[in-house]
């Protein structure tokens, strides 16, 4: 009875809004607590079902991620080479290879994992902003991780991550490159498909 009501309790607790106009750090707990908060009360989640995972990560993070620019810059020198339909299929395969990156770190969340964002150090009145957090995972060493931000129209995207100083654009870009040399542009948006089923 009384973890019947645990749950409910769990269940019923409201998801902050997300304002992509608040200050970056701000925006960036809100969106970080939504999603940890939404893999700790989901019992398949916390099971490791990935399909789960990612359909978490889809509704609560990547909303927030610009995934053309993420593209874009994996994509580097080549994404002017693409046509404009290429363009859109690699931002959709690249989209797959996200989730299962977010999925594959946030597979590893319990309920004491917590994220803390450093006090905003920068420009308030930058368009492209660094924020830094930390993981902590309960006995486990905390991970940090950083965001680099860009304003919009729309308010703040996030568009970069460094998980313990590996950037994922830099690291993306690298694999994109060598892929492209070998089989074409059309060869990644292939390579990518085939990981993300």
């Amino acid at each position: 009875m009384l973890l019947g009501l645990g749950l409910f309790g769990a269940a019923a607790r409201a998801e902050q809004p997300v304002n992509p106009n608040s200050p970056p750090n701000e925006f960036v707990q809100t969106v970080g607590n939504n999603a940890l908060e939404a893999l700790k009360q989901s019992a398949k989640a916390r099971q490791g079902d990935l399909a789960e995972i990612n359909q978490l990560v889809d509704k609560y993070l990547l909303p927030y991620v610009d995934l053309t620019k993420t593209t874009r810059l994996a994509a580097g020198r080549y994404w002017r080479q693409a046509t404009p339909q290429q363009q859109q299929q690699l931002v959709q395969a690249f989209k797959g290879t996200l989730i299962r990156t977010y999925s594959g770190a946030l597979s590893k969340v319990t309920s004491q994992t917590s994220l803390s964002i450093a006090p905003f150090r920068g420009d308030p009145k930058a368009d492209d902003v660094v924020v830094h957090s930390q993981f902590s995972r309960g006995n486990a060493p905390a991970v940090g991780v950083d965001y680099r931000l860009e304003k919009t129209p729309q308010g703040w995207k996030i568009y970069d991550l460094n998980v313990e100083g590996i950037w994922l654009i830099q690291n993306y870009r690298n694999q994109f490159s060598e892929q492209i040399s070998q089989n074409g542009i059309d060869g990644l948006i292939q390579a990518l498909n085939q990981r993300n089923r």
